[in-house]
């Protein structure tokens, strides 16, 4: 990796990844098993990015003492046809492509279990572009420490990356709040689950609305990156 080539960690769902209903109705699907209230569309939507016992503690309202069997079904939903439903963002294919032809280092830093995560990359056939791919624990139950966090989650694709530089990609603001705590620029992209402003509010350097502007604006951070580094390498006193 050059000075000048400031690796990306992109965020799963929501950015790389439409889930195209395979998560909501996973969710939906476990909630009606056992007879627990199902959200309306919208706050089911909203479940999708954050750490899913978060989501269904607090959104679905689930109780404590049924979340792991919710989990459990949900996740079994999700292998046997929740993926197959997902689809890539037109435009990410290509993205990774050029990144790999260019040599620049790309991961995954998601709150989506890191097994799991690989399966739906690897089933999307774009695994292979990835230096690292971070997810969070299997054990999706614990309310406090597991799974990881999106900041430790993209402190992780950091040290895989061997680097404290990088851009964040995310749709969500756990994936600003997560680059801003480990000192990096986070790109929100609108075509994600994030509600109107929620990107801008979080702290997000842009917010983009296509795959072109994405590259782009990584392409202005570099410059910035690689104008910064000039001028301490250059710096006489250090």
């Amino acid at each position: 990796m050059t000075s000048t080539t400031v690796p990306v960690i992109f965020d799963l769902d929501g950015t790389l990844v439409d889930p195209a209903g395979g998560i909501t109705e996973g969710i939906a699907s476990a909630l009606r098993e056992l007879g627990l209230p199902v959200p309306g569309q919208e706050l089911l939507d909203a479940m999708i990015g954050p750490k899913l016992s978060d989501s269904l503690l607090n959104v679905a309202k689930v109780p404590a003492d049924q979340l792991g069997e919710v989990v459990r079904r949900y996740r079994e939903y999700y292998v046997a046809t929740g993926i197959g439903q997902s689809r890539l963002y037109p435009g990410i294919r290509d993205i990774l492509e050029s990144f790999a032809a260019a040599g620049h280092p790309v991961a995954v830093a998601t709150q989506k279990p890191q097994r799991l995560a690989h399966k739906v990359l690897a089933h999307h056939g774009i695994d292979g572009f990835f230096q690292g791919i971070h997810g969070s624990a299997d054990d999706e139950t614990a309310v406090e420490g597991v799974p990881l966090g999106k900041t430790q989650i993209i402190a992780a694709a950091l040290r895989d990356l061997d680097t404290q530089h990088a851009i964040m990609v995310g749709d969500r603001a756990q994936d600003v709040a997560g680059a801003i705590a480990n000192g990096l620029d986070c790109i929100g992209v609108s075509w994600g689950f994030a509600p109107e402003g929620e990107l801008e509010e979080a702290g997000s350097v842009a917010v983009v609305t296509t795959g072109e502007e994405l590259v782009a604006v990584i392409g202005r951070l570099q410059a910035i990156h690689a104008a910064a580094m000039s001028g301490v390498s250059n710096d006489g006193n250090v």
